[in-house]
């Protein structure tokens, strides 16, 4: 028994890693790691709860990374990440209380969502005054729906903020990905406090899956300013081929 429960957290460790390098570079991430927890016989609550602290871990981690390389916009990201907190802190606030079997049932239609929120890509060309005006109106809304959308699910969060991002922002792909894992850091903190105060976090679990996100987070964000916006868009369309063929098999 002990030696069953040392190799479930060393594939919790191993899926981590895995997990945030996939979330920094593209997202989907936690439709690994929450999954993989429930298999093991944690609470789908408890499981959310607890990849929030490793989420936390992971975003600080690419953060942290992408500073040290200079990529860092702190006033641009920090105006986004307060527009998804009044969602976020709503959307924690279900899912703090939400039955497992129906969050189970959520994240299964989330996995769908994943793979089609990513075919609506391409920027909104138009530099004048009023389509600045007109995004700018736009994205107050879509970033709080996003926020709803991360506190509750998390699951897939980073591919409709990359939508967001380079659609309405006009970004290019290693810019948007530093923006998104601010944000993600950002709103994460009262997030994590809502888990946290209603007991849904596994702590031991919690630490371990923070290890390998934070590492896999630290080397994507290295990975993407080195290789640029073309590593990025070859590892992003494998990440989708990859979940293709999970959702269809």
């Amino acid at each position: 028994m002990e030696t069953l429960i040392t190799l479930q957290y060393a594939a919790i460790f191993a899926v981590g890693a895995v997990s945030g390098f996939v979330n920094v570079m593209a997202g989907g991430g936690s439709a690994l790691t929450v999954p993989l927890m429930i298999f093991f016989g944690m609470d789908a609550s408890v499981a959310n709860g607890t990849n929030r602290i490793a989420i936390l871990a992971e975003a600080g981690s690419a953060v942290a990374s992408y500073h040290k390389r200079s990529y860092s916009e702190f006033r641009i990201s920090l105006g986004l990440a307060l527009l998804t907190l009044p969602g976020a802190v709503l959307g924690a606030f279900y899912a703090s209380r939400i039955d497992d079997d129906l969050f189970e049932k959520v994240l299964g239609f989330v996995m769908l969502f994943i793979v089609a929120s990513l075919l609506f890509d391409g920027r909104i060309d138009g530099n004048s005054d009023s389509d600045k005006r007109w995004r700018w109106r736009l994205t107050v809304p879509v970033m709080i729906g996003i926020g709803f959308y991360g506190g509750f699910v998390q699951a897939g969060v980073g591919f409709p903020l990359m939508w967001a991002l380079r659609t309405l922002g006009g970004l290019d792909l290693v810019r948007v990905n530093m923006h998104k894992v601010f944000i993600v850091f950002f709103y994460s903190l009262p997030v994590i406090a809502i888990f946290v105060a209603t007991g849904n976090v596994d702590w031991i679990a919690a630490i371990v899956l923070s290890a390998g996100m934070g590492l896999g987070a630290w080397w994507s964000a290295h990975v993407s300013v080195k290789g640029g916006e073309g590593v990025v868009k070859r590892i992003l369309a494998l990440v989708l081929v990859l979940m293709a063929v999970k959702l269809w098999f």
